[in-house]
């Protein structure tokens, strides 16, 4: 749905975003019938427009270690995929107009233009559950972006340090006077976690399966789940998994997916809590489309030949190596929404973490009996809560590619000791990402920092 504006709304847009992403997102409104939301349709179809709502980071990924480029492919890559996949510190290389940062301050906008507007409108007994449920989204959808935001541009959470270390600028509201300040990293957790208690709340029970791009009570859930999981809060985040499980559990068994369908999930499919995915202009996330992207070897191999994940997830090029298939979004972009199956593995981490093995054992027992051929699947075993952990970690791994959070899981893995080093060669030149590096924060894009002067950069 394309969402309406005023001429002064229009103006006000104009003057809150970035220089950056002026141009770019105002190509693509309407030019006629401009009017002002009044109503709670209205409002509705602001927070339904999926041209902006519903898109995500995709640097992270590019920078994380389910893939290679061979050198001749990541030459024709543009300056942001290119000097993200090599780690370098200078990512933009003075360029501006970054969609990892401008799409989701977008989304913060159309979320703060609702929760501005939503008091104008009188509850009552007929529009009340319409009325908390656009709220609720709003709340979740600005919960979404900054999260989003913060794993890329701000540094891994650490309690220690999270009062002092630089957060991300917190719009709350659409007023163009509003400084763009960067927060603590403390407090930009806190008004994530606030925003979706909120949510959680005001949205409405059930999954709605016909409209995923529509948050719900078990989405804000999980998402509480990844936040406190990122967080390395492994009791609460355990908790809202668990909450999150109850309220909706449903999982695929791939016994009834396609192996040779190159997109063999349709979009509404039955483990989707909430649909987004990775922003349109990555040329080496495109699934299919650019055969080059091949899949880390160590990662490829750890499927056993009765691991169903094996070939639904991947097909073989011409070259006979390993590419990735079409996910949970039903198309070439990379999905990165919520699902039972992630909440499964939060869940099971959780549960190993606080010496609970057998409960750990049994999500993931439940998880790949949906995941391996009928009848080859045997429970697992483990002789310490450790062991379990590993075992955990190894199949998030494998369930989890080119889902928008192995960027996050190095990030707070390396933070516990796990000691992750990532390797590139490229064209004879070899790239390493060591443990902790400052490279695990992206720097804030030029143009950013020049239409708001008072932001700090990242340390690179």
């Amino acid at each position: 749905m394309t969402t309406r504006f005023t001429s002064a709304w229009l103006l006000l847009l104009t003057a809150v975003l970035p220089a950056s992403c002026k141009k770019e997102f105002l190509d693509k409104l309407p030019s006629t019938a401009l009017v002002v939301p009044q109503t709670l349709n209205d409002y509705q179809q602001t927070l339904d427009n999926t041209t902006v709502t519903t898109w995500t980071p995709v640097l992270g990924e590019v920078s994380a270690d389910n893939f290679y480029l061979p050198g001749s492919f990541w030459q024709t890559l543009d300056n942001f995929e290119r000097n993200a996949y090599a780690w370098a510190p200078d990512l933009y290389d003075g360029q501006g107009q970054v969609d990892d940062w401008d799409q989701p301050y977008q989304q913060v906008y159309y979320a703060n233009v609702v929760l501005e507007g939503l008091p104008a409108i009188p509850q009552t007994i007929q529009n009340l559950q319409q009325w908390q449920s656009e709220q609720g989204s709003a709340l979740f959808i600005r919960a979404y972006a900054f999260y989003n935001i913060a794993q890329l541009f701000a540094p891994p959470y650490n309690d220690t340090t999270a009062p002092t270390d630089l957060g991300i600028p917190l719009r709350l509201h659409s007023d163009v006077s509003d400084p763009s300040i960067r927060a603590s990293l403390a407090a930009t957790y806190t008004r994530i976690l606030a925003d979706l208690g909120q949510a959680r709340t005001l949205l409405p029970p059930a999954v709605p399966t016909q409209n995923l791009n529509r948050p719900s009570q078990p989405a804000a859930l999980a998402m509480l789940a990844r936040v406190y999981l990122s967080m390395r809060n492994y009791d609460l985040a355990g908790r809202y998994a668990d909450t999150a499980l109850q309220s909706y559990n449903t999982l695929i068994d791939y016994n009834t997916v396609s192996t040779v369908n190159s997109f063999p999930f349709n979009k509404l499919n039955a483990e989707t809590i909430y649909q987004s995915n990775v922003v349109k202009y990555t040329q080496c996330l495109s699934a299919v489309v650019y055969p080059n992207t091949i899949i880390d070897s160590l990662l490829y191999s750890s499927y056993s030949p009765d691991d169903l994940r094996r070939s639904i997830f991947y097909q073989l090029n011409t070259s006979g190596q390993p590419i990735q298939k079409g996910g949970y979004a039903g198309g070439i972009w990379p999905f990165t929404g919520l699902a039972t199956d992630e909440l499964y593995l939060i869940r099971a981490e959780c549960s190993a973490r606080t010496g609970n093995t057998a409960a750990a054992l049994a999500d993931l027992d439940t998880l790949l009996q949906h995941r391996y051929k009928t009848g080859t699947f045997t429970p697992l075993t483990e002789s310490s809560p450790a062991a379990a952990l590993d075992t955990v970690l190894t199949e998030r791994r494998k369930e989890l590619p080119f889902r928008g959070t192995r960027w996050t899981d190095l990030r707070r893995l390396n933070l516990e000791g796990r000691n992750i080093t990532l390797t590139r060669i490229l064209n004879g030149t070899t790239y390493h990402l060591t443990p902790n590096s400052n490279l695990y924060t992206l720097p804030i894009p030029p143009d950013v920092l020049a239409y708001n002067p008072n932001l700090k950069q990242n340390i690179r």
